[in-house]
């Protein structure tokens, strides 16, 4: 059987700036209260009644939480949970020595999800609705189905792509949450948290300058409190304030809006290069060389949010708020565009 990559709870290594930092419990997780309220209460029924907690699919943008929510799932319960990737299970026999190894009410995290085989997800439907698997074992003539009974456990899926899961394996989710991005207010409390655990002597205008210049995503708010905390310690004293803070991020060129150098490259070509559109995407991404891909998945859903670009069938348009952005006037067909 093909040895594959997978952590649990016990044996995830403690990294001084990553597992450290997620919050273990639902009462220190800041932001996407509703999702949370959600879970918690499906945590007290499974445990007030004895049983398993139901599968649990969780999308949205990168570096929202969706990992930290599985982990804190799994605290919650008092259960252990083996983590894993959609990519890296190639064969049945992996997702049956996952599977195998786990006992009555593990948690099973499968990161994107959306990325697994078709022939996988067959054999994960019954898993799900009966903890049973059936895998065909030799070829051709000499070809047998061997029935594995499985305990009772609870399926985590994340996903970035949540169009992308096929209508049978989400139907199987009990619960379906979409994480959202982040207000600055939310960001400003998780930095100021991580700030502590890593001891930065930060004050609130400080951590609420970083939170504004994060994109609405806690993984980029701690990122950009490294570096801020590298930068005062080296120029500043140890002490992060918002000047200090205001400094260190322009070094990155990461202005007040937290757009970075290829925010600015996307804006300025669709506007000079091509009159503010309507472009196709990938001759967007010739002109700034940069990836098709990277530009739809990295920085058009920031761009996108905020309201300085739009997608339509004929390419991609800027919006008002772009030129204004730029400092240039918007053109005179701004009503045909808009």
């Amino acid at each position: 059987m093909a040895e594959h990559p997978v952590q649990s709870i016990r044996d995830t290594p403690n990294t001084p700036f990553d597992i450290s930092l997620r919050p273990p419990m639902f009462s220190e997780f800041a932001g996407q209260d509703k999702v949370c309220q959600r879970l918690e209460l499906m945590v007290q029924a499974s445990q007030q009644r004895g049983d398993v907690l139901d599968h649990v699919l969780l999308s949205g943008p990168p570096g929202l939480g969706k990992t930290t929510l599985a982990y804190i799932l799994a605290h919650a319960m008092g259960v252990n949970i083996k983590s894993t990737s959609g990519p890296t299970i190639e064969k049945a026999g992996d997702l049956a020595g996952l599977l195998t190894t786990l006992e009555r009410g593990d948690l099973l995290f499968i990161d994107e999800i959306h990325r697994l085989q078709p022939t996988i997800e067959e054999y994960l439907y019954p898993a799900m609705e009966d903890f049973k698997l059936d895998i065909i074992i030799d070829q051709g003539p000499n070809a047998r189905s061997v029935r594995l009974n499985l305990p009772k456990f609870t399926l985590i899926g994340a996903t970035t792509r949540a169009g992308m899961i096929s209508a049978p394996l989400r139907s199987r989710f009990g619960m379906n949450c979409r994480l959202d991005y982040y207000t600055a207010d939310e960001l400003q409390k998780i930095i100021l948290r991580s700030a502590g655990l890593i001891q930065v002597d930060i004050d609130e205008l400080g951590a609420l300058e970083i939170a504004a210049r994060s994109r609405g995503t806690p993984r980029i708010a701690n990122n950009l409190l490294r570096w801020v905390r590298d930068y005062a310690q080296v120029r500043a004293g140890n002490k992060v304030t918002q000047s200090v803070a205001d400094a260190a991020l322009s070094m990155l060129d990461i202005d007040a809006d937290g757009f970075d150098e290829m925010d600015k490259r996307i804006l300025e070509a669709l506007v000079h290069k091509f009159n503010g559109g309507p472009v196709g995407l990938n001759s967007l991404g010739v002109a700034i060389g940069e990836d098709a891909g990277t530009l739809e998945d990295v920085n058009e859903p920031y761009l996108i949010m905020q309201g300085y670009l739009k997608r339509t069938p004929q390419g991609r348009v800027a919006l008002p708020a772009a030129y204004r952005k730029l400092g240039i006037a918007a053109p005179s067909r701004e009503n045909e565009l808009f």
